[in-house]
């Protein structure tokens, strides 16, 4: 017997009706959404990027502004104290140990908190320099570390991470500027500037090996699922 094209036999039939009850009496399969992950890969990513640009930025605006200051700041083995100012930013000279065993919302966190004050003060220090060339630079790195800041919020958020309250005031008193000041607070002052550079130079260090970390928990260019189960 021959078949005609669009006939179909008895048989066929047969066949066809097993094959739709057995695709209508499969459970639910759980949605694949990969939308997060993959988001969260890219903000680490960027933000390591630009944790590593900054460090690269920091290195050549921290050399004209010690030169600004000029000597002892300039001078190598200058090391003076950590200033009161310096004390509102929280440091990243802890222990080692003791950072690694931080959660990662932790780590996040205070990254978070320490370059919103530290962007505070260089805002700071951007109006008091005299120098038109150097407040440019200051301005530029102002805005790129803006740039970090709203980087790592994105971070917590695709993460699922709430973003941290703040330490303090937005606009904290240490960071409105002196106004006149006497000769020995102004050496007060370049040392708590001093301070911040070499803190702020910490935290991008301390960031890249943490964006570093986070980033190979959750690469970018990998297909990362989630399963969404639905109805069950």
């Amino acid at each position: 017997m021959l078949y005609v094209s669009g006939e179909i036999s008895g048989d066929s039939w047969g066949i066809f009706a097993f094959l739709c009850a057995a695709l209508w009496n499969l459970p639910t399969i759980p949605a694949l959404n990969s939308t997060d992950e993959v988001g969260a890969g890219q903000s680490i990513q960027k933000t390591y990027d630009l944790t590593r640009y900054l460090e690269h930025q920091l290195r050549t605006l921290a050399g004209t502004y010690l030169n600004y200051l000029g000597p002892p700041f300039n001078e190598p083995d200058f090391n003076p104290p950590r200033m009161t100012r310096a004390e509102m930013v929280p440091s990243a000279t802890v222990d080692f140990e003791l950072w690694r065993s931080l959660n990662d919302n932790a780590r996040l966190a205070a990254n978070y908190r320490a370059y919103t004050h530290l962007l505070c003060y260089l805002r700071s220090m951007d109006g008091q320099v005299a120098k038109a060339e150097l407040r440019k630079n200051l301005g530029h790195f102002c805005t790129s570390l803006q740039g970090l800041v709203v980087s790592i919020a994105s971070v917590m958020s695709s993460l699922g991470y709430p973003l941290p309250s703040p330490l303090g005031s937005a606009n904290p008193t240490w960071a409105q500027g002196l106004g006149a000041t006497s000769p020995h607070n102004d050496f007060l002052k370049k040392m708590d500037d001093f301070w911040l550079l070499k803190e702020l130079q910490t935290w991008l260090w301390r960031s890249t090996k943490d964006f570093n970390r986070l980033k190979k928990k959750v690469p970018p260019t990998a297909l990362m699922l989630r399963l969404e189960a639905r109805g069950f």
